[in-house]
């Protein structure tokens, strides 16, 4: 099996999910996909299905102190709210599913070969490395629930999720959206600290 498929977990819908993920954990249910958009106020994502139907839209509107926002369906009803912890130490997210589960997405500190974010109140880890753009959610038994792949050099941000329990389909799409928003919040730090050591120098 080549390195490229080991490093590189995302697939575009229609085509047949990585090789790495088939021989780790079997073929998945089936896979989703995200694509960012920003339309004036409102940052958006659409989740769409293999047909690349929309299933889910994620909708967030700017300046938001606690990066709230909102996760509906195709019919538009309400799935998810995710809002952001303001002054912490590290990144943390709140997360309330429309069926009333809630639960918080926390990264841990000082990994330096791998991220390891925390979903306190499943019992679950996503594990993965977000310079190498790829996750792996796994459940409260160590057994795998979702792997996400995002694509590299994408302008609309674009990501897909190979989900295993379909149960829970809602919940990995929640925390997909809440990675992304993390990682976007790390990237903005990671700039601003830049551009602040270049004028100092």
């Amino acid at each position: 099996m080549g390195f490229w498929a080991k490093t590189h977990r995302f697939h575009e819908a229609g085509d047949r999910p990585n090789d790495y993920n088939v021989a780790e954990y079997g073929v998945p249910a089936h896979s989703l996909y995200t694509t960012s958009k920003v339309i004036s106020l409102h940052h958006r994502i659409d989740i769409t299905d293999d047909q690349e139907r929309v299933v889910y839209q994620a909708k967030t509107k700017f300046p938001s102190l606690h990066d709230k926002t909102d996760i509906v369906d195709a019919e538009g009803n309400q799935v998810a709210h995710i809002e952001r912890k303001f002054l912490t130490l590290h990144q943390r997210h709140f997360v309330t599913m429309a069926n009333g589960l809630k639960f918080e997405v926390a990264s841990e500190l000082f990994h330096l070969v791998k991220d390891i974010i925390n979903l306190e109140g499943l019992g679950w880890q996503l594990r993965g490395n977000i310079l190498a753009l790829n996750f792996e959610l796994v459940d409260a038994q160590e057994q795998p629930v979702a792997v996400i792949g995002q694509k590299m050099f994408s302008l609309h941000d674009k990501y897909c999720m190979d989900i295993y329990q379909p149960e829970f389909e809602p919940v990995v799409v929640a925390v997909v959206i809440t990675l992304q928003h993390m990682i976007k919040d790390r990237e903005a730090s990671a700039a601003a600290s830049s551009s602040s050591s270049s004028s100092d120098n």
